[in-house]
């Protein structure tokens, strides 16, 4: 069962692995435990769920595991947050709207 983008996203580990993984084009897992202070199978588990959150991709090659990141599920992950945005955007212009005609009657009230 695919694990959701946003659940793998919330934890800090596996967040800094993809940091370190869009720092380089590709990062050995054996490299990518010697940065951290917990386990190889901790790790692997992050690494899992990062692929299995279609985050990150894995190629062997030869005795290793080379961890690259998934750009196509980063570009979704990033329509989504623009769609977000603008809906956001929509929402605080309308307000903003709303604010300016209040402003204007509270002037017009204390003209008269």
């Amino acid at each position: 069962m695919p694990v959701d983008i946003f659940s793998a996203l919330a934890d800090p580990t596996r967040r800094k692995i993809l940091e370190m993984l869009a720092d380089h084009d590709g990062y050995p897992a054996s490299e990518i435990h010697s940065q951290f202070q917990i386990s190889a199978q901790a790790v692997s588990q992050h690494l899992k769920i990062l692929r299995e959150a279609n985050l990150v991709y894995v190629e062997k090659r030869a005795q290793q595991r080379i961890y690259r990141i998934d750009t196509e599920a980063l570009g979704e992950l990033e329509d989504w947050l623009h769609n977000m945005k603008r809906r956001w955007s929509s929402r605080l212009n309308a307000l903003d709207a709303v604010l300016k005609a209040e402003m204007e009657k509270l002037k017009k009230n204390q003209k008269e």
